[in-house]
C-alpha cells in the first residue's frame, strides 16, 4: 500500500533533511569559529609577520589540524598538525632535489606514505603526511623558496595546537550527552519490561531486550568520548579544576554499561518467567511497579550527572541515590509477594542492576550492597 505520493515523500525527505543540517549546523558553530580565527590567525602571521606572499598552507594546515570531531583531542591535532607540516618539509625537501613534474609526484607519495608508515601507525598522519607533500610538489613554489611553506604549516599547525590546548570546548559537554542518552536507552528498557510484566507479554519482554542489545554502539561512543575529555582536563588550563568531574563521569559511564548489560540478563530471563506463568498477580503487580519506578529513578540520576551546575548536580545526584535506594530495599522475593522459583531468579537478577546503578549514583560498592535486603 502506498504511503504517499512522490512529491510527498520528496518533501518530507527534504524536510528531514534540512532538519538534521540545521540541528548538524547550530551544533558546529563554536568549532566553526574556532577553526576560522586559528585558519585567519595563521595566515595573517604569515603573511605580515614572515613576510610570505599568499601562505596558503598557513591557514590549510590550521583547518586541516583542527577538523570537525566530536571533541578536539590534543592527539589528533598534534597528528595532524605534525603530519602536515612534515609532508610539506618533504615535498619541498625532495622538490630540491628531484624537481617537479607527474614521475617525481609519484616519487614523492611513495616515499611520504612509506615515511608515514615507518614514523606512526595512526591513519590520519600518515594521510596529511601523503597529501601535503603531494601538494607541495604539484603546486608552483612560492616567491620566497621551496621552504616557505613548510614555515607556513608550522605556523598554522602550532596555532592549532595553541587553540586546542587554550579553547578547546568542555571535556564534559559531549560524554554528558552520550551518556544520558544511554540512560535514557535504560530507562525505556526497564519501562518495556514494567509493561511486559503487567500486560503478561513475552513479546514486550523480547523488544526491550532486542533495545538493550542495541545499545552496545551507544556504549562504544560513551567510552570513546573519555579519552579525548581526560587530554583535554589535563593539558588545557581552563578545564583542568574539572579532571575529577571527569573521573567520576566515567565511572558512571563504566557502572551504566554493566547496568545495562544487567538489563539484557533480566530481560531475557522476564521473557521466560512470563512465558511460564511463573508468578501470581500479586507478585505482577509489585515487581511490574518496582521497574517502573526503577525507571523514573533512572531518569533523575540522568539528569543528574548531566547537570552543569555542581551544587545542582549533587542535589539531583543526592535524589536519585535515595530513590534507588529505596527500591533496592524491596528487593526481596518475599516482600514482593513472590513464591516461585523462576520468580524468585527474577528478583535475584534484578539486584545487580540496582547495585549498578547506585555506584553511578556515587555510592562505593559496599554501600551500594548494603541497600539490598539480606535474602
Amino acid at each position: 500500500m502506498s504511503t504517499g505520493t512522490p512529491v510527498t515523500k520528496a518533501s518530507t525527505f527534504i524536510r528531514n533533511r534540512a532538519r538534521t543540517g540545521f540541528r548538524r549546523s547550530r551544533a558546529s558553530f563554536l568549532p566553526a569559529v574556532r577553526i576560522t580565527v586559528c585558519a585567519v590567525t595563521a595566515y595573517v602571521i604569515a603573511e605580515r609577520v614572515l613576510g610570505h606572499q599568499g601562505p596558503l598552507f598557513a591557514a590549510t594546515s590550521a583547518v586541516v589540524a583542527l577538523g570537525f570531531s566530536a571533541g578536539p583531542r590534543f592527539r589528533k591535532v598534534m597528528e595532524v598538525a605534525i603530519g602536515c607540516t612534515l609532508g610539506i618539509a618533504v615535498g619541498d625537501l625532495l622538490l630540491h632535489f628531484v624537481g617537479a613534474g607527474i614521475w617525481q609526484a609519484a616519487v614523492v607519495l611513495l616515499i611520504s606514505v612509506l615515511l608515514a608508515r615507518f614514523l606512526d601507525s595512526g591513519t590520519i598522519f600518515s594521510t596529511q603526511l601523503a597529501l601535503q607533500s603531494v601538494l607541495v610538489v604539484l603546486l608552483p613554489a612560492p616567491a620566497g623558496g621551496p621552504f616557505t611553506r613548510s614555515l607556513d604549516a608550522i605556523v598554522g599547525g602550532s596555532l592549532a595546537l595553541i587553540v586546542t590546548m587554550l579553547i578547546p570546548g568542555d571535556p564534559r559537554s559531549e560524554p554528558r550527552n552520550k551518556l544520558q542518552r544511554l540512560l535514557g536507552e535504560l530507562a525505556a528498557v526497564l519501562r518495556e519490561c514494567s509493561d511486559a510484566l503487567g500486560k503478561s507479554d513475552s513479546t514486550i519482554a523480547w523488544h526491550a531486550l532486542v533495545r538493550a542489545r542495541g545499545t552496545q554502539k551507544l556504549v562504544d561512543e560513551v567510552r570513546s568520548t573519555f579519552g579525548g575529555a581526560h587530554e583535554v582536563a589535563r593539558i588545557s588550563p581552563a578545564y583542568r579544576r574539572h579532571r575529577a568531574e571527569v573521573v567520576d563521569l566515567q565511572h558512571a559511564a563504566e557502572m551504566t554499561d554493566l547496568a545495562m548489560r544487567n538489563s539484557r540478563v533480566f530481560s531475557r530471563r522476564l521473557t521466560s518467567a512470563i512465558n511460564h506463568a511463573a508468578m501470581s498477580d500479586e507478585a505482577i503487580a509489585n515487581l511490574s511497579e518496582v521497574l517502573q519506578d526503577a525507571a523514573e529513578a533512572v531518569e533523575v540520576l540522568a539528569t543528574g550527572l548531566s547537570d552543569t551546575d555542581s551544587r545542582a548536580r549533587e542535589r539531583r545526584l543526592e535524589n536519585a541515590r535515595d530513590e534507588l535506594a529505596s527500591i533496592a530495599g524491596r528487593l526481596h522475593p518475599k516482600d514482593l509477594g513472590v513464591k516461585t522459583m523462576e520468580g524468585e531468579a527474577l528478583v535475584v537478577v534484578f539486584r545487580p542492576l540496582m547495585v549498578d546503578l547506585l555506584e553511578a549514583a556515587g555510592l562505593s560498592h559496599d554501600d551500594a550492597a548494603a541497600a539490598l535486603p539480606r535474602l
